[in-house]
């Protein structure tokens, strides 16, 4: 019999997991990580891993599955924590769920279980595994769940080969409906249970809150770009660019060198980001005002008025040659290589097309339409059909 070690969140998703791995024949022992318990940055008086790793017990306890906790916070502050701060320091918006995947469940908890000698690890994402031979070797896929709003491979697109060799996903052929039903038939107390919110393992928590806790509030100028001081983006042919307009379309404006107008003052550029909309706090303007830069150094944020403002609306990104990750390292481009594919920059956004030319300099990703609010320090991931072949830390 084949040992497989759960990831128990306390959630709904791995609670069914857990159920549809028993059913498969599988041994199934539940581990709970726990990541983060310093409850002073959480919302009102909610503790969310203390209700999360009761759930988990209950559930466990229903299945009738031994149950463990383990406690990883030291590695997680490590890992991800102080590396969402450097990454806000520096002007950027990392992606600690992302980072969490590969340096927390597939790292981490991914060899403590075959320590314990699991066979396989498994978790409660909405997406699916696959493998095919090919030139004699075994090649692992990580596809889309079924369940399209659902689908979880982005936030997967930093795992490896070995990584998804020892994963088992058992929801991904789900809907959610579905698997809130089993829940309610197996009359499981996560059955009705909301999703998670916020910071993966933190909980509902105030982001600016979090982030003072190590970067100081600091006043600074809230300048205004407007549409007619920049330069609108010029044709092209995302699938024929030359390495001139692979440059220009991807190059980030210089907010510095355009004339600007100051409409009020912030707390500290280094809590905003870009595309973002909610808590900038500035009215009397026809259209809604989007963050389209920040420079943590002169401590300035830069917005622009409106949706579809060329400051906030971008042609292609770039990737640097040590950020650029290959699920598929089979298909990876040589230098001068392109390849048509589906591309997507945050979480739920619906695929794009686009084309990936591999230069000597690195990866660039031109799309085919406009993108907004391409964001330096989140990750782009790349698709053929609802294959996530690879991904990278968009510079």
């Amino acid at each position: 019999m084949k040992r497989v070690i759960i990831g128990l969140s306390g959630g709904v998703d791995s609670s069914v997991a857990a159920y549809l791995l028993q059913q498969k024949g599988y041994e199934v022992i539940a581990l709970f990580m726990k990541n983060w318990h310093d409850t002073s940055v959480t919302i009102s008086d909610e503790c969310p891993w203390i209700e999360d790793s009761n759930d988990a017990l209950l559930v466990a306890k229903k299945l009738n599955i031994p149950f463990n906790t383990i406690d990883l916070s030291t590695e997680y502050k490590a890992r991800i924590v102080d590396y969402m701060f450097a990454e806000y320091q520096a002007g950027r918006t990392p992606n600690p769920d992302i980072l969490c995947n590969r340096e927390i469940k597939f790292d981490i908890f991914l060899k403590h279980a075959l320590a314990l000698g699991a066979d396989f690890v498994a978790t409660g994402h909405y997406c699916r595994k696959a493998s095919e031979i090919i030139d004699g070797k075994e090649i692992y896929k990580l596809l889309a769940g079924k369940d399209q709003n659902k689908d979880q491979s982005y936030f997967l697109c930093q795992l490896n080969q070995e990584q998804l060799s020892k994963a088992l996903f058992p929801i991904g052929e789900l809907t959610k409906p579905e698997v809130r039903k089993i829940a309610k038939e197996l009359d499981l107390i996560t059955a009705e249970k909301k999703d998670s919110q916020g910071l993966c393992f933190i909980g509902k928590v105030k982001l600016p809150d979090f982030l003072q806790q190590q970067l100081d509030p600091k006043k600074g100028q809230v300048l205004l770009v407007e549409d007619s001081k920049l330069e609108p983006v010029p044709p092209f042919n995302y699938t024929n660019c030359t390495n001139e307009e692979l440059a220009s379309l991807s190059k980030k404006i210089d907010f510095s060198k355009i004339e600007t107008k100051n409409i009020g003052e912030h707390n500290g550029a280094h809590y905003y980001t870009i595309g973002q909309r909610k808590g900038i706090g500035i009215g009397g303007f026809k259209q809604a005002l989007f963050v389209v830069g920040t420079d943590t150094i002169k401590n300035i944020v830069y917005l622009a008025e409106g949706e579809n403002s060329n400051a906030l609306n971008r042609p292609a990104l770039f990737i640097k040659n040590e950020d650029i990750h290959w699920i598929r390292a089979d298909k990876k481009l040589s230098i001068d290589g392109t390849l048509q594919i589906k591309a997507r920059i945050r979480y739920r956004q619906a695929l794009e097309d686009a084309c990936l030319y591999q230069k000597e300099e690195g990866l660039y990703v031109v799309f085919k339409n406009l993108q907004k609010g391409i964001t330096p320090g989140q990750f782009c991931a790349w698709y053929s059909t609802d294959e996530l072949l690879g991904s990278g830390v968009i510079d």
